[in-house]
């Protein structure tokens, strides 16, 4: 179990989910194609997703640091 490579996965799904969080509030409000409606965003879902983002990174890089702070202790055990 290699805990730096799913802390690593982990935050590349948190920023996916940041980008399509922030691509949907930065086109709320637009125009549609043929400029008859708006497009519909729910903003409450939208924020929701962005704090969720944020937890998952913080999540993932305190995994990260716990991986570091596993490594060390072990290189320090076997010198």
């Amino acid at each position: 179990m290699d805990l730096s490579a799913i802390a690593l996965q982990g935050l590349g799904q948190a920023e996916v989910q940041l980008e399509a969080a922030a691509t949907a509030l930065a086109s709320a409000g637009t125009l549609s194609p043929d400029a008859a409606s708006a497009d519909a965003v729910d903003l409450s879902t939208e924020i929701l997703a962005l704090l969720s983002a944020k937890n998952e990174f913080s999540a993932n890089l305190t995994t990260l640091k716990l991986a570091d702070e596993i490594q060390k202790n072990t290189i320090n055990l076997l010198a």
